[in-house]
């Protein structure tokens, strides 16, 4: 008789669980540490001055550490996982607004919008962006939740907006933008009288004010073809445009943070403190796009891993063929595809061109 003891069975570990639901205490962390900290960006901007490169640098991070703070309290009161899921959805947001603030940046040229109103600009746009991306979310969980097929859909609905990227010409949004055809722009002249020149930080002045500007020799020239009690100025027609780009651009954004989890409350959280940064990123950028001339390219390729993503998953689920990216995979994916597109400026820098005046004549509008 054999003394041989059986094989014991191989011990299998239970999967992290990365489910959290729509847990209160998180919630609430989520809601007060993002209001505190916009509180504290919006009194430190209170006035009207421009933004230097330093302090725009300096509240980036700020922002960058207050999205750290919430992933350690997630990783220490879910776990690693969890904490991991919100950093790829965070990434995948702040990588795909680059793109996003290229084109704002032209739509403040365009409007010729003087730096010291930008932020006041961004600043609306930001709480718009809060609203709107919390009906996406909201919709496209539940949209994922009917299947696979769902995630074949926003695939090719990534796919296609990679490729319009690229064929989008160099500097094609600078030089050849015309907002005038903007459907934003002529809703708002359709439901409003329009005064042609900014008037300070208003969107909106009375009748009274329209008319004692017109008084002034340097307006002589101006003739308006409609009146009202409020006229629309050309810095709210330039937040339309912005506030109705950027939902144009959730629709890449957020099916790329739902790629990484399927959770509301995470996918939410990701992609309001990376919009809550975008404003101090904005001037980050702006002062360093000529020198990152190869980082739109590196956020184009970004979105085919995206679309190949949602595909492969899919394809895993309906056919049984295809991979599970994990989410230490996608931060991978994203630090290399940026860093290659920061290395690939600074190594390759594109030509230095001339600053040319690209915005329209307000008053023949």
């Amino acid at each position: 008789m054999s003394n041989t003891a059986p094989a014991s069975a191989p011990v299998v570990e239970p999967a992290v669980n990365t489910h959290i639901g729509l847990e209160t205490e998180t919630m609430v962390i989520f809601g007060v540490l993002a209001v505190l900290a916009f509180c504290v960006d919006i009194w430190a901007h209170r006035s009207d001055k421009p933004i230097a490169l330093k302090a725009a640098v300096g509240w980036t991070l700020f922002w960058i550490s207050i999205a750290m703070c919430f992933a350690l309290f997630l990783n220490f009161h879910f776990n690693s996982e969890v904490a991991s899921l919100f950093l790829a959805g965070y990434l995948f947001e702040q990588a795909l607004s680059v793109d996003n603030l290229f084109v704002m940046m032209a739509i403040f040229a365009w409007f010729k919008v003087p730096d010291i109103y930008c932020h006041r600009v961004l600043y609306w746009g930001v709480l718009g962006a809060v609203v709107f991306r919390l009906i996406f979310v909201l919709i496209g969980t539940s949209l994922f939740a009917l299947g696979p097929w769902v995630e074949l859909l926003f695939a090719l609905l990534v796919a296609g907006s990679g490729c319009m990227m690229l064929r989008k010409k160099d500097d094609e949004a600078d030089e050849n933008a015309d907002f005038t055809h903007h459907f934003a722009y002529k809703a708002v002249r359709f439901f409003l009288p329009v005064y042609p020149r900014l008037a300070g930080h208003a969107f909106f002045i009375s009748h009274k004010e329209v008319d004692a500007e017109l008084k002034k020799p340097e307006n002589a020239g101006i003739v308006l073809k409609r009146h009202g009690p409020w006229f629309a100025t050309p810095l709210f027609l330039c937040l339309a445009i912005i506030e109705t780009t950027d939902v144009m651009f959730a629709f890449d954004s957020v099916p790329a943070v739902i790629a990484v989890s399927r959770e509301p409350l995470i996918v939410y959280s990701a992609m309001i403190f990376a919009v809550l940064g975008l404003r101090s990123m904005y001037f980050v950028l702006d002062a360093m796009r000529q020198y990152l001339v190869h980082l739109e390219k590196a956020v184009t390729v970004l979105l085919f891993f995206i679309a190949f993503k949602l595909a492969a998953g899919a394809s895993l689920h309906l056919f049984g063929v295809g991979i599970d990216i994990s989410v230490y995979t996608s931060l991978g994916v994203i630090a290399v595809i940026l860093g290659l597109g920061i290395a690939a400026s600074l190594v390759f820098p594109g030509p230095k061109k001339a600053v040319k005046d690209t915005a329209a004549q307000q008053d023949k509008k």
